[in-house]
């Protein structure tokens, strides 16, 4: 397998009972995969010690770096931190939840020879039902409106051409966000394909996703794009 310059990054908002395990498991991965590699972790605004754990973690590991929001932006802001900030030639994002093992990203890797984007595709969620069914309602509107073809749109498990983010515009600050990169990526001609990966139970922290605040958001963010959208725009 051939071995990039990659970021690996994760957005996290209080996770202070994760953030030790998600990064010492991505260092561990990175020395695997590549030879020029850098982590980075964007901290939202958590009001718990992750912010402080962070710091330590990246005292220890020269490759670790990490970025602070003054407040708690939303999933959308970090994410645009995180690919801001990114200065290798392939980047990777996971969550900051531990839901999904980052060596899995050898699952990703050969595909990006092909594809612009390779996404992983929960093949067993662990989430409560009516998540789920919440997910694939929301995901069946995006693709019926973008037109993106992917079955697990906000899917937390990504690796992108760096590149991308040179040539689109992101605004959305909320849970948009990966609809948002994959529609301008398509409407820019970028390539993206899915990857089966797993995905495992939440065991400290909370999720946030499924507050009504975050859905409204997220609603509200989506006809801002679609109102905004077409096929030679960003």
């Amino acid at each position: 397998m051939k071995k990039y310059p990659i970021t690996i990054f994760f957005p996290c908002y209080n996770e202070e009972q994760n953030v030790t395990r998600i990064t010492l498991e991505a260092i561990e991965v990175a020395r695997r995969i590549s030879d020029d590699y850098e982590i980075i972790i964007v901290n939202d605004g958590s009001r718990d010690r992750t912010g402080e754990i962070a710091e330590r973690l990246a005292k220890e590991n020269p490759a670790v770096r990490v970025i602070h929001h003054d407040g708690n932006k939303g999933y959308g802001a970090a994410l645009q931190t995180g690919f801001k900030n990114a200065s290798k030639e392939l980047v990777f994002y996971t969550d900051g939840d531990g839901q999904f093992k980052i060596e899995e990203i050898t699952r990703l890797l050969p595909l990006i020879e092909e594809a612009d984007i390779v996404s992983g595709r929960r093949t067993c969620r662990q989430d409560s039902f009516m998540r789920k069914v919440n997910a694939f309602l929301w995901g069946a509107l995006v693709n019926a409106l973008f037109k993106i073809n992917v079955k697990d749109v906000d899917s937390a498990f990504k690796l992108y051409r760096r590149k991308i983010f040179d040539e689109i515009t992101l605004t959305s600050q909320g849970a948009l966000i990966d609809t948002e990169i994959l529609a301008k990526a398509r409407a820019k001609g970028y390539t993206i394909t899915e990857v089966g990966v797993s995905h495992f139970p939440r065991v400290a922290g909370e999720q946030t996703g499924a507050k009504l605040s975050v859905i409204l958001r997220a609603f509200k963010e989506l006809f801002a794009l679609k109102s905004s959208f077409s096929p030679r725009s960003e």
